[in-house]
C-alpha cells in the first residue's frame, strides 16, 4: 500500500544516484591494460622521438653567466666545460688589456655542434666586477643586464603578431666564482647572492681549488655551505623547486655534498699513461681536470650540461622570468609593458 508515489520519488531520487557508482567498477585500470596488449602497439611512446627531431631541427639557446675577480679563471672554465675556445680569450682579447673601472658585460655567441644537436651558446663575461678598491653595489650592472633580457622577451611575447619562436637571450645560468682563500666568503659575495638568487640560477663555484690541500678545500666547501644558509641564501638547484621525491633525492646530494663545486680549468692537454688529458702541470705532477680524484670538474660539468642544463632552461622561465613577468605587469596596471614611444607620449600627456 505505501508503494506508490513515494517510491517513485525515491525510485527517481535513485536514478539520479545510481549510475554513478554503478559506472565506475565499468572501466578497472587492468582490463584496459590487457586490452591494449590484445590489441597491439598503438604507437604513444614515438612522441619523444618526434619531440628529439623538432628539437633537433630548431637547436636549443644555452646562456651562461660568469661572474668573479679577475684572475679566477673564469674564461678558462668555460672553455673547459665546453671544450672549445668560447670564451673571451678568443675573441680578440689580450692579457694587457686593463682592468675595467666599471663592470663591463660582453656576450659572446657561438653555436656548438655535437651528434647533430645544434646548441646556440652565449657566454656572458663580467670583466671588472670585484676588481675595484670599491665595490659597492658592482652587482646592480649584472642585475640590470639580467632585467633587461627578460624585458626584452616579455615585449616580444606581448606583441599580437608575435615570433613562433622568440630569440631567448635570458641567463639560464650563473657560475659564481669564489676565490680560493679558505676563509669567510667576502661581503661583496655574500651582497651579490644574496640580491642576485632571487633573479637567476646560481652556481657557486670554488675557483682554482688546486690552490688548496684536500682538508682545507673539504673545510672551506663546508663553510661557503653554511654561510650560505645562515644568510639565507638559495642557490641553484632550489629546494623549493624539486619536482618530485626523485629530484628532491638527488639534489639534496648535490646540494648538501657537492656545492660549492671546487674546480681546476685547464685548456691544456697533457700525455698521462699513453692518454692525453686536459691538465695543469706542477712541479710534482699533473692535475687531470677531468679526474675525480684530482678535482671536481666532471661534476660540474656533468651538473649544468648532462643532467641540468633543461631544468636551468625550465626554472629560468618558470620561475625567475614569470616573477618578473608577474611584477611587471601588476605594476603596469595589467597591461603589456609599454613600448619606448609610449612612455614618451604617455609622459608627455602627464
Amino acid at each position: 500500500p505505501h508503494v506508490g508515489p513515494v517510491d517513485s520519488k525515491n525510485e527517481a531520487a535513485m536514478s539520479e544516484l545510481v549510475p554513478e557508482p554503478r559506472q565506475k567498477p565499468v572501466v578497472p585500470m587492468k582490463p584496459m591494460g590487457i586490452n591494449t596488449s590484445l590489441l597491439g602497439y598503438i604507437g604513444i611512446d614515438t612522441i619523444i622521438e618526434q619531440m628529439r627531431k623538432k628539437t633537433m631541427k630548431t637547436g636549443f639557446d644555452f646562456n651562461i653567466m660568469v661572474v668573479g675577480q679577475s684572475g679566477l679563471g673564469k674564461s678558462t672554465l668555460v672553455n673547459t666545460l665546453f671544450k672549445s675556445q668560447v670564451s673571451r680569450k678568443s675573441s680578440g682579447w689580450n692579457r694587457e688589456e686593463k682592468i675595467p673601472k666599471t663592470v663591463e658585460i660582453k656576450a659572446i655567441g657561438h653555436v656548438i655542434e655535437e651528434g647533430g644537436v645544434k646548441m646556440k651558446l652565449t657566454v656572458i663575461d663580467t670583466p671588472g666586477f670585484g676588481d675595484q678598491i670599491n665595490n659597492e653595489n658592482c652587482w646592480e650592472p649584472i642585475e640590470k643586464y639580467i632585467n633587461e633580457q627578460y624585458e626584452k622577451f616579455l615585449k616580444e611575447e606581448v606583441n599580437i603578431a608575435r615570433k613562433k619562436r622568440i630569440p631567448d637571450t635570458r641567463v639560464h645560468c650563473c657560475l659564481y666564482f669564489i676565490s680560493p682563500t679558505g676563509h669567510s666568503l667576502r661581503p661583496l659575495d655574500l651582497e651579490f647572492m644574496k640580491h642576485l638568487s632571487k633573479v637567476v640560477n646560481i652556481i657557486p663555484v670554488i675557483a682554482k681549488a688546486d690552490t688548496m690541500t684536500l682538508e682545507e678545500k673539504t673545510e672551506f666547501k663546508q663553510r661557503v655551505r653554511k654561510e650560505l644558509e645562515v644568510n639565507g641564501i638559495e642557490f641553484y638547484p632550489q629546494k623549493e623547486f624539486d619536482e618530485d621525491l626523485e629530484d628532491k633525492t638527488e639534489n639534496d646530494k648535490i646540494r648538501q655534498e657537492s656545492m660549492p663545486f671546487a674546480v681546476v680549468g685547464s685548456d691544456k692537454e697533457y700525455q698521462v699513461n699513453g692518454k692525453r688529458v686536459l691538465g695543469r702541470k706542477t712541479p710534482w705532477g699533473i692535475i687531470e681536470v677531468e679526474n675525480l680524484n684530482h678535482c671536481e670538474f666532471a661534476l660540474l660539468r656533468d651538473f649544468v650540461i648532462r643532467t641540468h642544463l633543461q631544468d636551468l632552461k625550465e626554472v629560468t622561465h618558470n620561475i625567475h622570468y614569470e616573477t618578473y613577468r608577474a611584477k611587471r605587469l601588476n605594476d603596469n596596471g595589467g597591461l603589456p609593458p609599454m613600448t619606448v614611444e609610449t612612455e614618451e607620449n604617455h609622459e608627455s600627456n602627464l
